[in-house]
């Protein structure tokens, strides 16, 4: 296994010179002052009636905690350490079937990469109200390796209204049980993934964020290369009752652990990036 590494990170620019001469500034005639005051008082006046609009109509443009974004958040695709996002082992305690406790091991990690080679078409077409700038990829197998998951994050360049409007129709329309829009695996040549291609797959999930600018997927299947004809979105996958291939070997409940376990490493990046910047 090749030892931890980070992706890379952009030199930081060196500030501009910002400070100025000092010039003597003239005393201002009190009329003039006067009338400066009376323009200050107006125009908070007319900021506060704005603003107090804002709320009333529902219009969030103008609230400053809605302009600030993802901006600190653009970024950690490539500052943050690889296994911070992807760590070595995870732990799904009560992830599993019947509610029993999951360990996933690392097999290989994906170089960050552009979005068209990394995800279906239609998938990629679908996200394209939120557009796409990196994927980071990793594949994973369980304790007992009988199973492998490949599991991604999409880093957008969207704000946080499109991921919400992206959320709503994943949800409103069940995107996320149409097996056309199933993600990719990440095949390892050498390893327990080799043979873990598009026809063994087994179920998969689709999660879009709205604390930070990403879509998370996970996609499940047989460590031993079988074919799975009829695939099961995690929801179907981890019913009770549920007798298919993907049900009844846990690999719904593979695809959702992982999928939990990696949402939640990036929810204290993405809290550690917005406590730096305020």
């Amino acid at each position: 296994m090749p030892p931890p590494y980070r992706w890379p990170v952009e030199p930081p620019l060196t500030p501009a010179e910002t400070t100025t001469r000092l010039r003597p500034i003239p005393a201002r005639h009190p009329a003039r002052t006067a009338g400066a005051l009376v323009c200050v008082v107006l125009g908070l006046g007319l900021i506060g009636g704005a603003v107090t609009g804002s709320w009333l109509t529902g219009d969030s443009s103008a609230d400053p905690a809605s302009n600030a974004g993802y901006a600190p958040l653009r970024t950690l695709w490539h500052s943050t350490p690889v296994d911070t996002f992807f760590p070595p082992t995870l732990t799904g305690d009560g992830a599993g079937p019947g509610g029993a406790d999951r360990t996933w091991n690392r097999v290989a990690v994906a170089p960050d990469s552009g979005c068209a080679g990394a995800l279906d078409p239609l998938l990629l077409k679908t996200l394209r109200t939120v557009g796409c700038e990196r994927v980071l990829r990793a594949t994973y197998t369980d304790a007992t390796n009988t199973s492998v998951i490949t599991v991604g994050m999409v880093f957008t360049s969207a704000e946080p209204a499109a991921m919400k409007a992206l959320a709503a129709r994943f949800t409103d329309e069940k995107l996320t049980e149409r097996g056309d829009l199933m993600p990719r695996t990440y095949p390892v040549k050498g390893t327990i993934a080799a043979d873990f291609g598009s026809a063994q797959r087994a179920s998969w999930t689709v999660k879009v964020l709205d604390q930070a600018p990403v879509v998370i997927y996970a996609v499940s299947g047989f460590a031993d290369g079988r074919r799975v004809p009829d695939p099961q979105p995690v929801d179907k996958a981890t019913a009770d009752g549920a007798k298919t291939a993907a049900a009844q070997s846990g690999l719904g409940h593979d695809a959702a652990g992982i999928a939990d376990q990696i949402e939640t490493a990036l929810s204290g990046s993405v809290s550690t990036a917005t406590e730096s910047s305020g």
